[in-house]
């Protein structure tokens, strides 16, 4: 059976790991050590409240992640409390997909979202993921560009 909990600071290991394995996954190409630089995130963001994950855990293995950070952006007319629930980590295990584990994840960490003031939440979705969100409320924002620095 699949029991859904917070992130806590002694599991950030293993899930910024996974969040590794995410990313290699949706293909990304392994070309510099995030390891460091995504304990360094947990740690401060779990402890200001900034970051809020659930898990999926089969017994005591982690199934699957979600997360969401916090943010806060001058306020607009689509957000008039100007806090964004930016969603990440959004991950199952291969054996475990199917099973409405993802769903259950995503509507905690939006849930959490609300709970912190958000009056929106954001995904950058995979082209696997697409389908995923749209079938969760999400709806493409066409006004999304970035630029790497």
């Amino acid at each position: 059976m699949i029991e859904y909990r917070k992130l806590s600071i002694d599991q950030i290991e293993t899930f910024a790991r996974m969040r590794i394995r995410q990313l290699v996954e949706e293909g990304a190409k392994e070309d510099a050590d995030l390891l460091p630089a995504l304990l360094d995130y947990y740690r401060r963001h779990l402890s200001d409240g900034t970051f809020i994950s659930y898990l999926a855990m089969d017994g005591e293995r982690i199934v699957g992640t979600s997360g969401v950070s916090v943010v806060e952006k001058p306020a607009w007319f689509g957000c008039p409390t100007g806090r964004i629930g930016l969603i990440s980590s959004m991950y199952t295990d291969k054996g475990y997909r199917r099973q409405g584990i993802a769903k259950r994840l995503l509507a905690l960490v939006v849930d959490a979202a609300r709970e912190q003031g958000c009056g929106t939440v954001w995904v950058t979705a995979s082209n696997m993921g697409v389908p995923f969100y749209g079938s969760n409320g999400f709806i493409h924002n066409g006004n999304f560009m970035q630029c790497k620095l």
